[in-house]
Order: C-alpha cells, then structure tokens, then sequence
C-alpha cells in the first residue's frame, strides 16, 4: 500500500561550464543534461542518459556522473530521481521546479496485488517544472510509476510517471489510483459510479472494464499531470 506524505515545493535552477579535462564520454553526457535540461524542464535520469547516448550500462553512466561531480561539473543529490544538477548553466536555462514524493508503482493494467511502497528512509522524490505543477498546488500531489498499457490510450505508457491530487472522491470520467478492497490492489483506470456498481474504464482497446460495488473501491487521488522518460 503507499501512503501519502505531503511536502511543499522548493525551485531550483542550475548551469554549467566546459573544462578540457573530461573525457569525450564526460564532454557528451555534460551536453546531453544541458540539452535535457534546456528542453523538458527537469533533469534526466541515468536510464535516460544510458539509452539516448547507447551507453553499454547504468553503471558505466553513475561512474561517468561520478567523475563529473568529481571534477565540479556537476551535483547529485540523494534519493531523488533526476536529481542532477549542473553549475554555471546559462541563466536563460534556469528553470525552477518543485519536489514530489515518489511513492512506488501503480499498474495500467490487472490490479497489482500487494502494491509496491518504498520505506520512509528509501523514499524518492521527483522534480516537476512549475509550469506543469504551480507551487500553490504542489500541496498534496504525489507520484506513481506506471507499470504496464491499460491506459495507453490516453497516452499514458509503461515506465511513466504520474502526479496526482490525493483525493478520496472522483467524478465520473475522471483518471484515478483505485483501490480494490476485497482483492488488496491498486489500478490506475478511469473511474465511472453507474448505480449499484463502479466501472474502472482502462483506456486500451484489447482490455475490459473492471465491475465492482461501490464499498469496493477507495480512491487514492485524481491524476493531474505525466511525465515521460525522452527514449
């Protein structure tokens, strides 16, 4: 089961500055993050690094960052996804963003059984551009990963991540983290209250809808906004 922390947002801008002394493979990872950065708002993470650039492994890209926080280029801060930071990077790329817990994976497709939580001392957070996620409504917005396509169909793919508004009601037609009580799951589906049942619609056309009545479900909040690996 996750569980709701709240946390306020916090801006932060960043910049870089080119040295002679990184290897090309440093000198391209350094470009990549400013271009990331510049374009979507928000740092990438290392699998995005690995895959865009065709490094041969994770590992070998945290070794690189390593080194180029070694040698000044860069920050990265603990526990949270994306959570590179470069110095010196021009002040036309300072594009702040606010922080949000990220609270585990949540399935687009047959109900997780014992959802996935992280402890509080392993808990990540996300950084989100302000201008998907204002400040005053950060208040009560967390993050999921999606695991697996039954809401492929309004554009929503496995491996991305989710913000949503915790709330405990839904209108009809509304994207939300269902709980099914009896089977202890949790889908993501939109949410639909047709008289003595509830209809949790997945968006893809191969899979059906989910029946249940009404004391079965509790949601867990609204989904507000989705944010994408650059693959």
């Amino acid at each position: 089961m996750f569980h709701l922390r709240r946390q306020v947002g916090s801006c932060a801008a960043n910049t870089m500055r080119t040295s002679k002394d990184l290897s090309q493979r440093q000198q391209h990872i350094l470009v990549y993050i400013q271009d990331f950065i510049r374009k979507n708002g928000y740092s990438p993470s290392i699998r995005d690094i690995q895959v865009d650039l065709k490094i041969s492994s994770t590992s070998v890209v945290a070794y690189n960052l390593k080194a180029l926080e070694d040698k000044g280029k860069l920050k990265r801060e603990d526990k949270i996804s994306r959570g590179i930071r470069l110095i010196n990077m021009p002040s036309t790329s300072h594009i702040p963003a606010c922080q949000v817990p990220l609270l585990g994976v949540i399935t687009a497709g047959t109900p997780l059984p014992n959802p996935e939580d992280t402890s509080e001392s392993e808990r990540e957070v996300i950084e989100v551009p302000i201008d998907m996620l204002p400040a005053n409504k950060v208040q009560g917005t967390y993050a999921l990963r999606v695991r697996g396509y039954s809401m492929i169909d309004a554009l929503i793919d496995d491996g991305d991540i989710v913000l949503l508004q915790y709330q405990e009601t839904a209108e009809n037609g509304d994207m939300v983290a269902a709980r099914l009580v009896d089977e202890n799951a949790v889908t993501l589906k939109k949410f639909y209250h047709e008289g003595d049942r509830i209809r949790l619609q997945p968006a893809n056309q191969t899979l059906e809808p989910i029946y249940t009545s009404p004391d079965n479900v509790r949601v867990h909040g609204r989904v507000i906004g989705v944010m994408r690996p650059m693959i």
